[in-house]
């Protein structure tokens, strides 16, 4: 199967159309990671500029600076997995390429889990900086 043509035709069998379904979905999940690592960075400085209290301050940046380094760990996970994919070709049984449908259910799930961490922390932060600004409105 050719990992770059991510168009699906009709005389495609199940198979293939799970492949390409998931060469779009891995493509996707890169775009927002990469995207994740832009608003962690804006998230940081406005961490620092928006967290009156050093123990929030410390206690969330720590956690936007341990999500950056497991966001950049997983963005690089997700580019060689992109990258081995393309061995798609070569499968010439159904063990192989359940072997590649298996791999791609862990990295989905690793996926979702690192984005729940993720909007945990940003809930967290939010909530921190709204309470501030209700603080700083009531004075």
């Amino acid at each position: 199967m050719d990992t770059n043509n991510t168009e699906i035709y009709n005389h495609d069998d199940d198979l293939e159309v799970t492949h390409k379904i998931n060469t779009i979905e891995l493509e996707n999940w890169i775009t927002h990671i990469t995207y994740i690592e832009k608003e962690l960075n804006n998230l940081i400085g406005l961490c620092k500029q928006q967290v009156n209290e050093a123990e929030d301050k410390e206690s969330i940046l720590e956690r936007f600076l341990e999500k950056k380094a497991k966001n950049e760990v997983l963005k690089m996970a997700l580019e060689k997995y992109s990258l081995s994919r393309a061995n798609l070709k070569e499968c010439e049984d159904m063990a192989c390429d359940m072997v590649y449908i298996s791999e791609h259910e862990s990295y989905r799930l690793r996926y979702l889990v690192h984005l729940d961490s993720y909007r945990t922390i940003k809930d967290d932060f939010f909530s921190k900086v709204q309470a501030n600004t209700e603080v700083e409105n009531n004075k």
